[in-house]
């Protein structure tokens, strides 16, 4: 299975992408698309779109993740924000691809095993699991935290759909 997990944001959206074999893991690419802050609104999301939409051409990945937004004090960045992320959801929507949401804690508990963990933890912990890899920055490790909590995730549904099919035969 090949995830991509993606970091919104309006200037910075980071992506990553991993394979995921059973219980291994492994880098496959990451980065970061970046909008202009001078530009208008609706040519940054564009931008970001089509940055985006080459990212899943290129890669073909089987699913993604997407990080939930968090409401900050500032009404106007938060909308921004929640613009960027339905860049961020439907690029690989129209590309047909199950997507999975998650809050930024959880992908935090599940990458380092605290749920407020700072990002130099999480950045220490991506590069434990995906060792050689060459990270593209803060937005992109975000990003591959992401797609990693996706495969646990969808490793854990699948073999509780397993056991309650095995229980009910």
């Amino acid at each position: 299975m090949r995830v991509l997990g993606i970091d919104p944001g309006l200037r910075n959206m980071g992506w990553g992408i991993i394979d995921v074999a059973g219980p291994r893991i492994s880098h496959v690419a990451n980065g970061v698309c970046h909008s202009q802050a001078s530009d208008e609104l609706a040519t940054r999301l564009l931008s970001l779109f089509d940055q985006l939409t080459e990212v899943v051409r290129s890669y073909s990945p089987d699913c993604a993740a997407v990080e939930q937004t968090f409401v900050n004090k500032d009404a106007v960045a938060t909308l921004k924000l929640g613009q960027a992320r339905a860049v961020a959801l439907l690029v690989p929507a129209q590309a047909g691809l199950p997507i999975g949401e998650y809050a930024p804690n959880a992908v935090k508990k599940t990458v380092v095993g605290v749920g407020h963990a700072a990002k130099q933890q999480v950045e220490h912990m991506i590069k434990l699991q995906l060792p050689g890899a060459k990270l593209a920055g803060p937005d992109a490790v975000d990003a591959l935290a992401i797609a990693i909590t996706h495969s646990f995730h969808a490793q854990s549904s699948s073999r509780l759909t397993a056991a309650l099919k095995k229980a009910t035969a």
